[in-house]
């Protein structure tokens, strides 16, 4: 093995091991081909969760030479399943979405070193949103995209010209710009979420019955990402429901599957637009951005959250609770709300309630309906 594939092997491991992303070092990884985009060198490659778990796709590089062991900050992955058959043309989309953004940031990052702005310090969380549009057809109207966004948003897209600065990027499906401080992507791949993933994981939302139905008919999707340097990530969420729905709005649109779950469409876009309401300006679409998972096993009724990561925050899990379903996830969905829109952080050995009696205990340790660790709270 050379050099860089190492170089870039120990990057992506280092990268996953990061708190925001996987949280741990992958327990398989391996190079699985290489490809040249715009001058410079990339590697693609695909890695486990776990030992049992299915391949999944990331992308390392941006090496001018042979000789470079130091990419260029484009190193990414979607934690989509990994397809050989289009592990390239995915990896080349990964590449062409977060391009300009990771330019942009390092441009900021130098800026602000250079007039001493303490701000470039602060430990923010990561405030990165993604999901894929499941697309029952092979075909993806960008220009619709754009006039939702303008007609329900006041989002306009701007062409990417230099005189612009580069404000925008758009061929071959796929669509890079800013707008109100956010990077804002959309990339278009005509085939199916791999491996029957977003067929297992709708059956998990217990919210649309017909959803496994919905799911089978998808060819192609969307994948969706919204990133932000300044903005906190209660405002990236926003903006990632606003361009999702946006989407969703597309007539052969079947699905978002994001947060473990897919949302229904028609549920997903009647939630965004309560923040069109002006009585209801701040809004947040908390039910949108995060999953509140059941299961029912013969220990009692199990809750958790899938979402709260891009937030900074630990998911929760309830184990064991003899609640009804309805309680647990009212419970989920009000403890979720706190800490999300109150920035609050919950620590091991803590307790919580909403009352002066209640008081729930909290304890730290690995996740099992989610991955990493998780908060148990007893209820």
């Amino acid at each position: 093995m050379t050099a860089q594939r190492q170089a870039a092997m120990e990057s992506m491991i280092h990268w996953l091991a990061d708190e925001r992303e996987l949280g741990r070092a992958p327990s398989k990884i391996e190079i699985a081909g290489e490809f040249d985009l715009h001058d410079m060198h990339y590697y693609i490659l695909k890695y486990k969760k776990n030992m049992l778990g299915k391949w999944l796709l990331a992308v390392c590089g941006g090496y001018e030479s042979p000789e470079d062991t130091e990419h260029c900050g484009h190193i990414f992955s979607e934690m989509q399943p990994y397809d050989p058959a289009t592990a390239e043309r995915d990896a080349i989309a990964m590449v062409e979405m977060i391009r300009e953004f990771w330019m942009k940031q390092a441009a900021a990052l130098e800026a602000e070193q250079a007039e001493g702005d303490s701000a470039a310090s602060q430990n923010e969380a990561s405030g990165i949103f993604n999901g894929f549009v499941l697309l029952n057809s092979l075909e993806c109207d960008l220009e619709q995209i754009k006039t939702h966004l303008l007609n329900d948003w006041n989002i306009a897209y701007k062409p990417g010209e230099e005189e612009e600065a580069n404000s925008g990027t758009e061929k071959e499906g796929i669509l890079v710009f800013d707008a109100e401080g956010f990077t804002l992507a959309v990339s278009f791949v005509d085939a199916p979420i791999p491996d029957g993933e977003a067929e297992h994981y709708v059956q998990g939302n217990y919210l649309w019955p017909g959803g496994l139905e919905a799911v089978k008919t998808h060819e192609a999707q969307i994948i969706l990402a919204v990133f932000t340097r300044s903005g906190s990530p209660l405002d990236s969420g926003k903006m990632y429901t606003k361009l999702a729905s946006s989407c969703l709005k597309l007539p052969n649109a079947v699905g978002l599957y994001s947060s473990g779950t897919v949302f229904q469409p028609e549920v997903f876009v009647e939630m965004a637009e309560i923040m069109r309401s002006s009585e209801e300006e701040d809004f947040f679409p908390l039910l949108n951005l995060v999953h509140f998972g059941l299961v029912q096993t013969e220990a009692g009724l199990n809750g958790y959250t899938c979402g709260l990561k891009p937030f900074g925050k630990d998911e929760i899990e309830v184990l064991g609770s003899q609640a009804t379903p309805a309680d647990l996830r009212e419970f989920l969905i009000d403890i979720s709300s706190y800490i999300v829109e109150q920035n609050v952080t919950l620590r091991d050995g803590e307790t919580i309630g909403f009352s002066a009696e209640q008081k729930l205990s909290i304890t730290r340790s690995e996740g099992v309906y989610v991955q990493g660790e998780s908060l148990k709270i007893g209820f």
